[in-house]
């Protein structure tokens, strides 16, 4: 490795800390599947000062559902002879979907194991519709309890499988359920011996109990203005996440990925970016996502984030350089993929976009609409010079004018036209058409007071208030949860406010659309970016 490309890596590494100010964190920079540089510094626990070092265990969370994969792809090629006397593994994981899940899930919908590695499924993400089933964000959520009675209201798709992306955590619960079913040994036990094992991942262990995390290293809440706290988490997850690892367990585990991507074996053709029904390609691919840095000329990654309350991380393969980035932050503000987006293009010396002149907005971009489709509000209001900002999943997308009237990013090409938005969401592979939500307000918002049931989730919602403050609660299969605000949008269109949820930062505010017939409200359709068009009726 040269010495020139160590220490200019090594200088990157040494800004991370000021630059991403928290309670600590741990980086590492791999070349050619070697180690470069590392950087640890800061505490794994405040309180008692313990600092974080290169052996500290951390969750690693969502970056689990490719190891999830791998896993899957292990028992296909290297199947266990009692199970393979019972068929292919392949042939007996589609079998127990069908068996497993509602047959209105699986009847004619063309539904199969690759649409769940994927992300391609068209099932609604189940701790998105925790929170509109009763659940409070602090209480416990079993695997066995609560994730399978969630699973089991589960009757529509928000798409047809195959057609779109949207990222749901039910995906990777599921397969590792059939997994675990047709091998009849427990996911912990099977990915320590087939993926932790032969990667030198000595630490590294799946705990799905949350509130059991091995080690002295804490997750925190909070920033350096308010102060850091101690976040707690009481739910279980296996399969979406739950493994933990030291940041000397993911340079094992890039070591080993880079010879595998390297090779371009049969690990590789499996895992590499694929495309939806229609031939458009697709960005997420066997539990990881293909991404650029730098641009339309910039360096093609593979890699995955992964957050739960107080913790924040992000592994990334550059695929050209065979270069790998881990971030590990024990904060749950701070932002791992702007780490490694400052790495990759500080060692790779990539160029920054060459600047063009600033295009002013029409002032009819700005606004709410609601998307006739999905029935989800979107957010336009006024960026930096020559940019718009979009809220429509979850966090604000500044997107570049190129004209008054168009803007478009890495996965977003907008247009406006009078009261009609168009967003082409690339990556998702979907078409928002988008309507003006008129702000004028006719009533004070008391005729909406009551409660609605939803009987494919068996929740209530109940809306109480009047003069325009008006509050939302869900009571249902998980309990009885918070009111939250609601904010009124327009007439008959609502956002409920979700500023907590149970694994890490919530979905955003949900678009809450309640339906009129003749004068008398009758219904509401409820929905967010990771569970839309969800039915209410007024009892």
């Amino acid at each position: 490795m040269p010495h020139d490309l160590a220490d200019k890596v090594q200088k990157i590494l040494e800004t991370i800390p000021i630059s991403f100010r928290g309670p600590g964190g741990a980086v590492a920079v791999l070349k050619d599947g070697e180690l470069v540089a590392e950087k640890v510094w800061g505490y794994a626990n405040l309180s008692t000062r313990t600092p974080i070092t290169a052996e500290t265990l951390m969750p690693i969370c969502s970056i689990t559902k490719q190891m999830t994969c791998a896993l899957l792809h292990d028992l296909e090629n290297n199947t266990p002879p009692e199970v393979a006397a019972n068929g292919t593994f392949q042939e007996q994981m589609e079998i127990q979907l069908k068996e497993w899940l509602p047959a209105s899930l699986t009847g004619s919908s063309g539904l199969t194991i690759r649409h769940l590695c994927d992300m391609q499924s068209g099932l609604r993400d189940y701790w998105a519709v925790s929170m509109i089933c009763g659940a409070k964000p602090d209480q416990p959520f079993t695997i066995e309890g609560d994730g399978m009675k969630m699973i089991s209201k589960f009757k529509t798709f928000h798409f047809q499988p195959g057609s779109e992306f949207s990222y749901s955590n039910v995906n990777f619960f599921v397969l590792a359920r059939l997994i675990e079913r047709i091998t009849k040994q427990p996911l912990p036990k099977l990915l320590k011996e087939r993926i932790f094992r032969p990667r030198n991942m000595t630490t590294a262990k799946l705990i799905p109990d949350t509130a059991k995390h091995p080690g002295d290293c804490l997750g925190y809440e909070g920033n350096e203005e308010y102060g850091f706290l101690p976040a707690t988490n009481r739910i279980e997850w296996s399969g979406d996440a739950g493994v933990t690892a030291s940041l000397n367990d993911m340079i094992a585990y890039e070591k080993d990925f880079d010879q595998r991507w390297k090779s371009k074996g049969q690990y590789y053709k499996t895992a590499s970016a694929t495309t939806y029904k229609d031939g458009n390609p697709a960005s997420y691919s066997y539990g990881m996502g293909h991404l650029k840095i730098g641009g339309d000329d910039g360096v093609d990654t593979v890699g995955h984030a992964g957050a739960l309350r107080g913790w924040r991380m992000q592994r990334r393969y550059v695929v050209k350089e065979r270069m790998s980035v881990i971030v590990l932050f024990n904060s749950e503000n701070l932002n791992p993929s702007k780490a490694i987006s400052l790495i990759v293009k500080g060692a790779l010396d990539l160029p920054e976009p060459p600047s063009t002149p600033a295009v002013e907005p029409v002032e009819s971009w700005f606004g709410d609409f609601l998307d006739e489709d999905t029935q989800l509000n979107i957010s336009v209001s006024k960026g930096d010079e020559g940019q718009i900002v979009v809220v429509y999943a979850r966090d604000k997308e500044n997107i570049r004018l190129v004209t008054p009237t168009q803007a478009k990013n890495d996965g977003n090409v907008a247009s406006i036209e009078g009261d009609t938005l168009k967003i082409h969401r690339v990556n998702e592979n979907r078409h928002l058409v988008a309507k003006r939500v008129q702000p004028e307000v006719l009533t004070d918002g008391s005729r909406l007071q009551g409660s609605y049931k939803c009987a494919e989730l068996e929740s209530t919602f109940v809306v109480e208030g009047r003069d325009n403050m008006l509050y939302g609660a869900f009571d249902g299969p998980l309990g009885q949860g918070p009111a939250n605000l609601m904010k009124r949008l327009g007439e008959n269109v609502w956002a409920w406010n979700c500023p907590r949820a149970l694994d890490h930062t919530p979905p955003g505010d949900w678009t809450i659309v309640f339906t009129e017939k003749e004068g008398v409200i009758s219904g509401v359709t409820i929905g967010c970016w990771l569970a839309r068009r969800l039915e209410f009726v007024k009892v």
